[in-house]
């Protein structure tokens, strides 16, 4: 095997691997055990790791402080450490996904609003099924299979090769027709224009040019314009999907809703203020679940530091490879 352009190793033999290769096989050990005794052993990881991750921890605070002003420091507190539960049940939900047998499929979930993707297909539109990074991701796209064919649109881990290929591997043997790059816009409107929904989520903080910033939970944030540009290029509709677990732990949801009416609208701006509009009510109905460990609210138009007790790493990094060598 080759490696991959920036020299990332891809073997799994290499040392660098290895600690994807131990991580591979702890989801497959895990997903042996029955689902709820799986869910239960993650909820413990996250419980633990709310005390063991400090800035990951800093980070789901202060996201949290931001969205959240109305409640008091303990309520947000104690958002957070559920937060990490769910987190860590995300991690179990994965190994489910990926690795379980047939009795995963037999999981307990609701799908309802089935009728708003029919309703656009019925026009001879395509679909975009709008979502965002809630917790449940993995093994929600497996348990939504029976009801609906969907491609997923992601991004890819470049420097996890083992976990991404088999991230790949899983989602296209559990039933996706497609997993497509979010870099790979030629395969995606493809994917469109032959009718099959695809899964799209732009709620992360990605390094790229084609953004604006839009309110979310009221605040201006870096929001990707790809959902405008890929409706009209695939001459899709635009369909909300969200899910989350059952707070008392019987199994899931995914919902439907109706798809979003003059979308897109010609101003890059708007469309992305009502595409933070539509995940920021789905995020306000299960607060506990969404991805607050991630740095969602980085970049600022006035170049604010939003995470200012939090060092950024990469950032780091990037800087020292800016750095001139020194002369010899």
């Amino acid at each position: 095997m080759s490696d991959t352009q920036d020299n990332t190793p891809t073997h799994p033999a290499h040392p660098r691997n290895w600690g994807q290769l131990l991580i591979l096989g702890l989801l497959w050990l895990l997903a042996r055990l029955p689902w709820r005794a799986a869910l239960k052993i993650g909820r413990v990881g996250g419980r633990l790791s709310y005390h063991l991750l400090s800035e990951r921890r800093r980070i789901a605070r202060r996201n949290i402080q931001l969205c959240f002003p109305e409640l008091s420091g303990d309520e947000r507190e104690a958002m957070v450490r559920r937060n990490f539960g769910y987190v860590g049940q995300g991690i179990a939900e994965a190994a489910l996904a990926w690795y379980g047998g047939p009795a995963v499929d037999r999981i307990p979930c609701t799908v309802t609003g089935l009728e708003h993707l029919r309703a656009e297909q019925d026009k001879g539109r395509s679909v975009i099924l709008l979502s965002g990074h809630f917790v449940s991701i993995e093994l929600t796209g497996r348990l939504v299979h029976p009801h609906l064919e969907m491609a997923v649109i992601y991004k890819p881990l470049v420097k996890q090769p083992l976990l991404d290929r088999s991230m790949r591997e899983a989602r296209l043997r559990r039933g996706h027709p497609a997993v497509i790059a979010k870099d790979d816009i030629r395969g995606i409107v493809r994917t469109l224009r032959r009718g099959i929904p695809a899964w799209y989520a732009g709620d992360q903080n990605y390094r790229t040019k084609q953004k604006v910033f839009a309110p979310f939970f009221g605040i201006p944030t870096a929001t990707v314009t790809a959902l405008s540009r890929l409706s009209q290029m695939g001459k899709a509709s635009v369909v909300p999907l969200f899910f989350n677990a059952k707070p008392d732990g019987s199994g899931y949801e995914i919902r439907l809703l109706p798809a979003l009416a003059d979308f897109p609208s010609g101003d890059l701006t708007e469309d992305a203020a009502r595409m933070n509009a539509v995940l920021e009510q789905a995020v306000r109905q299960h607060p506990d679940q969404y991805l607050w460990i991630h740095r969602r609210f980085k970049d600022h138009p006035e170049n604010l530091d939003m995470y200012p007790k939090v060092p950024d790493h990469r950032e780091v990094r990037r800087t020292k490879k800016r750095r001139p060598k020194a002369a010899s």
